[in-house]
């Protein structure tokens, strides 16, 4: 008699991606994270587990090549100067540890201890020169400053200097409290941060001022895709200098972690293409098999079918980590 056949596991639905919205918990981080009062992060049940290996696995279900981890918000400055610096030192090396152990499948975002800017301008010295880091992980505010105010001049410059690719990531606003409707604040308060941050960038001329920077817009663009239109417009009633904000936002680079479907990519296309799109997973604050079900929606929209599909998944992203493109390759 013949043995039944084995059944054949389905491939992954995004073989070869590189994912740019990836985040790392090391030990030291949820300790620290913990003794200042952010066991429940921005509202959240709690701080997920995370460990290289579980990381590992889920991108192996899902076909992520390769992952550039970043902290999320809260970020690493809980009020003390002196201890972001040392907290943003020790997950920069811890996250410059795991590259080292995993150079293929990891890359670092490294974390900076704004507001500290002294120590953020040392910190960009020691991520990039030092430990060569991919890249900058930038919140949409710290300290009641939103990025685009004058305060961030020379971190920009610095960052422009060295043409870095910086991830934006939203945080909680410093009027949460009251707009947050009790709610978890990466339900609404996420994306309206990522849309003033981008909107401050644009409007004080940073992007103009710095062109050589490389942000990458989390969570297909926020609210933005619905209110560009309505940026533009005002600026005609601005006194200052006339800004093209859609020419703006179509240079920018937009992960797709979150809900992008089945709504947000539709309008997200109207204002940029999809060489500009770039896959994200926000793992494990999206836990395993939300990350699986999400990418199987990406895989099978028909916004990305045709050409789409493949600059999402590896192409943009290997433009901008050739380190990781020679590292990995997208499937024939």
């Amino acid at each position: 008699m013949t043995p039944p056949a084995t059944p054949v596991p389905p491939p992954p639905p995004l073989a070869g991606a590189i994912d740019v919205h990836a985040h790392y918990i090391t030990p030291r981080l949820r300790s620290a994270m913990e003794a200042a009062g952010h066991g429940q992060p921005d509202g959240m049940p709690s701080i997920p587990d995370w460990s290289p290996e579980a990381a590992l696995a889920a991108m192996d279900r899902t076909g992520i090549a390769a992952a550039l981890l970043s902290v999320s918000s809260p970020g690493v400055h809980y009020g003390d100067d002196d201890a972001a610096r040392d907290l943003a030192r020790a997950v920069n090396e811890e996250g410059a540890s795991l590259v080292r152990a995993h150079p293929e499948r990891f890359g670092l975002m490294a974390s900076l201890p704004l507001p500290d800017l002294p120590g953020a301008l040392a910190e960009i010295r020691h991520a990039l020169d030092d430990l060569g880091a991919d890249g900058i992980t930038l919140h949409t505010s710290y300290a009641d400053r939103h990025l685009g105010d004058p305060y961030y001049e020379a971190l920009m410059a610095e960052l422009d200097r060295r043409r870095a690719i910086v991830l934006l990531h939203p945080t909680s606003p410093p009027c949460w409290e009251a707009t947050s409707l009790g709610r978890p604040r990466p339900m609404l308060e996420f994306p309206f941060e990522t849309t003033r941050a981008v909107t401050h960038l644009i409007l004080g001329g940073v992007l103009e001022r710095y062109p050589a920077i490389r942000f990458i817009v989390p969570h297909a663009g926020g609210a933005l895709p619905a209110l560009a239109d309505r940026g533009a417009a005002f600026t005609f009633a601005s006194a200052g200098p006339r800004v093209d904000v859609l020419g703006a936002l179509r240079r920018l680079y937009y992960d797709l972690a979150g809900f992008a479907l089945p709504r947000l990519l539709p309008a997200l296309l109207t204002l940029t293409d999809p060489d500009h799109l770039l896959y994200g997973s926000d793992y494990p604050y999206t836990p395993d098999w939300a990350v699986h079900a999400l990418a199987e929606a990406l895989a099978d929209s028909d916004c990305l079918a045709g050409k789409g599909l493949e600059p999402m998944r590896h192409g943009a992203a290997a433009a901008l980590f050739p380190r990781l493109a020679s590292a990995t390759s997208a499937p024939d």
